[in-house]
């Protein structure tokens, strides 16, 4: 069930899940948000996972919406799929993307939450009159491709950076984080200006996938800014 009631949302994200049992995976992570489902075609990145079929048999598998991350080439002649296929919330690569706006509102016109991924190496400022066409914002907190990766610290002032762009323009936007998010580093992504955060090892490689998702959660509404409201 979408916890719309809090400030911080967890996603908890599939790479780090057991892909032979992700129907089973996907129900011990009752109670996250969404489900992070990261699609990579090894051209965009050096790795490759799932596609449209995978996304869509754990669709009707499961109730907790489904948040697909492409990190691939040309999305926007695939991005649609992945909406018709059952997910919630897509989100593209900007240096990926031929025509972002257009992309943009081609999955909102079809259901979904449109989001827009950046790179750690690519700024946030040159897209911000774009934010007024997203639901969402992905800062990378490591480079895109691979698990288990060490959080880069040195996203910090940009996540500070874009959580200011998106209160100058006053928008609901989500602003979300994804690598090496952990319970030794959300606090930082939440007191920065982060509110939806991606976490694999962390919850996956936990005795308890859903306490680890609770605990996840209370850490960053503990660290998030007095003024952070829910989004």
């Amino acid at each position: 069930m979408l916890n719309t009631g809090a400030m911080a949302q967890i996603n908890p994200s599939m790479l780090s899940a057991d892909f032979a049992r992700l129907a089973d995976e996907a129900k011990a992570v009752q109670g996250a948000d969404w489900l992070h489902v990261d699609v990579m075609d090894n051209h965009f990145v050096p790795n490759l996972t799932l596609g449209v079929p995978v996304v869509e048999a754990l669709g009707r598998a499961t109730d907790t919406p489904l948040d697909c991350h492409l990190m691939i080439e040309d999305p926007d002649r695939w991005a649609p799929a992945y909406v018709d296929a059952g997910a919630g919330s897509v989100t593209f690569h900007v240096e990926a993307a031929a025509a972002p706006v257009r992309l943009a509102r081609e999955i909102r016109a079809k259901g979904a939450r449109a989001s827009m991924a950046l790179r750690p190496a690519t700024p946030i400022e040159p897209y911000e009159d774009l934010l007024p066409e997203l639901d969402m914002l992905l800062v990378m907190t490591v480079e895109p491709g691979f698990g288990g990766q060490a959080f880069l610290d040195v996203m910090l002032p940009k996540i500070r950076r874009t959580r200011r762009l998106i209160e100058r323009h006053g928008l609901s936007l989500w602003l979300q984080v994804d690598g090496g998010v952990s319970a030794e580093t959300i606090e930082r992504c939440a007191e920065a200006g982060a509110d939806v955060f991606v976490a694999g090892s962390a919850v996956y490689g936990a005795e308890d996938p859903a306490a680890a998702v609770s605990a996840l959660r209370e850490l960053a509404e503990r660290a998030a800014p007095p003024h952070a409201t829910s989004r």
